[in-house]
């Protein structure tokens, strides 16, 4: 396809989603499916008006899952409801460090006696599948900062945290692999890749997004502008956080979802809004808060703008998957190993994680099952292709990937209306 032909086939798409919402959302599937349906007719598997080949355009690839990642973790962080408080925050927190760990180890230990792998590569597979995603999985998260949904704030919280908590796992296998640096009993990889890197880009995320609340309100309350470009402010905010992490070796992910965070709560506090409103429910179109802040403050008046890019990146890279699809690339071997990750690997490090907190059996149920993997699963795959992976090893995990994803996309995305319906009704 010309670049043309992609313009049309996007702009086109688009129309046609945004003329036809209602009967969209009566449908009894998520809109990521859609978007794959597209793909693959278009695609290798159908009318093969374009193939994307991933080992060949990892670069480009990484850059644009890259850049989707960083969007929504702003948004994510924005949306939060609450305050930190260990009560409120201990479930997303285990699943994001205990079920993480625990899942990186059960693939790992698949891949190597039923996959035949080498520890490396299973442990790098690992953390690639891992992370749930902050972008496909919109359906089971926050919907605005006034949520109330327990369920909506663990899965959303979890995937803010898992998407910077599995690069030290990303780095273990690579290590294992003769890709990285571990040092002496992998005293650099807990020193640096483990402890520095994730309380460093924790840091410079709170840091950062307080410093910009403090200053945006300051100006506005001694009238020294006529008004703020929120959407440019909050841009600007997450490539300073990430460009910053980078350049002193800090989980630049977990940088942008703290940032966020951290600049929505400095924002209700220094207006003095009580905290109890960020837990008031209300509604809107498309689960959107009305609110008078709206545009007030930086993390509010960016939001919009933010599940804009959110939903033009969605449509664009889920079109990409369904364009790297041939007939022959589904095989057992790929299909067995993502229901085991769906079946066995995620459920039981959710119980497991959760097994210590005092969290409802209905809330680890649906955890358990909504780990939707997506997009920074293929960012991690590229990340490590473009940094020198073998390519008899890339492309396995390629085709393990990709299977992993558009089986998540299919099966997460089927269920996630019915499922999360049946829920609301028994908690109402």
């Amino acid at each position: 396809m010309t670049d043309a032909q992609w313009i049309l086939l996007v702009g086109c798409l688009m129309l046609a989603m945004g003329l036809n919402l209602s009967a969209i959302r009566r449908l009894p599937v998520t809109s990521a499916i859609i978007y794959l349906a597209v793909g693959v007719l278009v695609g290798p598997m159908a009318l093969a008006l374009f193939h994307f080949n991933p080992l060949k355009e990892a670069a480009v690839l990484e850059t644009l899952t890259e850049i989707a990642v960083l969007i929504s973790l702003f948004a994510a962080g924005v949306k939060m409801p609450v305050p930190f408080r260990w009560l409120r925050w201990r479930t997303p927190i285990l699943l994001a460090s205990v079920s993480m760990a625990l899942t990186v180890a059960m693939v790992a230990v698949f891949a190597r006696y039923v996959l035949d792998l080498p520890w490396g590569l299973g442990v790098l597979l690992g953390a690639i599948v891992s992370p749930t995603d902050p972008v496909l999985a919109s359906d089971v998260q926050i919907r605005h900062p006034r949520d109330r949904d327990r369920l909506r704030f663990s899965l959303t919280c979890e995937a803010g945290m898992n998407d910077g908590s599995a690069f030290p796992f990303v780095m273990l296998g690579m290590g294992l692999l003769g890709m990285h640096e571990l040092g002496d009993g992998v005293s650099h990889w807990l020193l640096v890749d483990v402890l520095w890197a994730t309380t460093a880009g924790i840091g410079v995320g709170v840091l950062s997004g307080v410093a910009l609340a403090k200053l945006c309100f300051g100006l506005r309350r001694r009238s020294l502008t006529g008004g703020l470009l929120n959407d440019l402010l909050g841009l600007g905010l997450i490539g300073a956080v990430y460009g910053l992490s980078e350049l002193i070796s800090a989980w630049g992910f977990l940088a942008v979802f703290f940032a966020g965070l951290a600049l929505r709560q400095t924002e209700v506090k220094l207006a003095g809004k009580p905290r109890s409103e960020s837990d008031r429910p209300a509604t809107g179109s498309e689960g959107a808060a009305p609110d008078a802040s709206a545009g007030v403050t930086v993390s509010e008046g960016s939001l919009v703008f933010k599940e804009h890019l959110e939903r033009l990146s969605e449509i664009l890279l889920v079109l990409l998957v369904g364009g790297t699809l041939f007939l022959d690339s589904w095989s057992w071997r790929g299909v067995g190993f993502a229901c085991f990750l769906f079946l066995v690997a995620r459920p039981v490090s959710v119980l497991i994680g959760l097994s210590v907190s005092s969290t409802p059996f209905r809330i680890r149920a649906m955890a358990a099952w909504f780990g939707v993997r997506g997009i920074g699963s293929l960012y991690y795959l590229m990340y490590a292709i473009d940094r020198g992976l073998p390519e008899p090893m890339a492309v396995e995990l390629i085709h393990l990937t990709l299977i992993v994803v558009t089986l998540s996309i299919l099966v997460h995305g089927i269920s996630v209306k019915p499922l999360m319906g049946h829920f609301q009704r028994r908690r109402g």
